[in-house]
């Protein structure tokens, strides 16, 4: 129960700075998440992205306050962040299908995003395949990519070439632990290291980015099914069924897809509560 009270804490922030810069460090913080997993929790459970949200609860607060109050549009505008009359009236008008200057004396219908609050679900009428690997320390080499954090879906610039990318380090991939590797590792700012890479015994070349990772605790899930929906599809699982029951939280290393000619898996660092 802890997750869902945590994640209505983060919720009962959000809330209630809707009016204002809304500090997402602290929001996560409240999770008990680094930024980009509670943001990836978030749009998991809730179905659509944090900044998705946010934006909707605004506007909808902002047609409670244009309907009920004497306030100008430019000062609703203002107070829910947006920088000038006309971003916000396109913003309101795409959402409510109305001007927000005819809110007032229209009678229009307006549309209202009530304040989201989770709650536990019964589920798990499907098996989920995992199992625990300790893993000692390894080295990764492959191509790197710093991906800022946004509210917007995680879609790097490698993936334009990832078949190229994936025979450039093949040569590389020497060891027991085989296949190709898709490594994200949270900054502190939230931004992601995103790299294509395998494991390797060899030394990095300069075109290449080396990446040495810790031993540590992983739970790893198979992945089985339609690519991509099926890789999805465990992605959510792992967050929204397999965590909160599980005992276990995310441990403070990269999280990694595995895949080679016959499987899938997602690696996931954990440690326990």
């Amino acid at each position: 129960m802890d997750l869902l009270e945590n994640m209505n804490a983060a919720v009962s922030y959000i809330e209630n700075h809707l009016d204002e810069e809304i500090n997402y460090k602290e929001v996560a913080k409240i999770a008990c998440f680094s930024e980009h997993h509670f943001k990836r929790m978030f749009s998991f459970i809730a179905g659509i992205s944090l900044t998705e949200y946010v934006r909707r609860r605004r506007l909808t607060l902002a047609a409670f306050d244009l309907k009920e109050s004497y306030m100008r549009v430019i000062d609703v505008a203002v107070k829910y962040g947006y920088n000038s009359p006309d971003s916000f009236s396109r913003a309101f008008q795409a959402l409510h299908g109305v001007i927000p200057s005819t809110v007032k004396s229209s009678e229009a219908p307006l549309k209202a995003f009530p304040r989201m609050t989770f709650q536990m679900a019964i589920k798990g009428d499907v098996e989920m395949n995992y199992r625990f690997v300790d893993k000692e320390a390894f080295t990764v080499v492959g191509k790197k990519e710093t991906v800022a954090s946004s509210g917007s879906e995680f879609n790097p610039k490698m993936w334009e070439q990832i078949e190229e990318i994936e025979e450039t380090i093949k040569p590389y991939d020497n060891t027991p632990f085989s296949g190709i590797l898709h490594v994200s590792m949270t900054k502190e700012n939230g931004d992601i290291d995103y790299y294509i890479a395998t494991a390797t015994a060899k030394l990095c070349p300069k075109e290449l980015e080396l990446l040495k990772i810790d031993s540590q605790r992983w739970a790893v899930f198979q992945v089985t099914g339609k690519m991509p929906e099926a890789l999805l599809a465990t992605w959510e699982r792992v967050y929204t069924e397999w965590f909160p029951t599980s005992g276990y939280q995310l441990a403070d290393a990269p999280e990694f897809v595995k895949g080679n000619d016959t499987t899938t898996e997602i690696w996931v660092p954990v440690k326990m509560k």
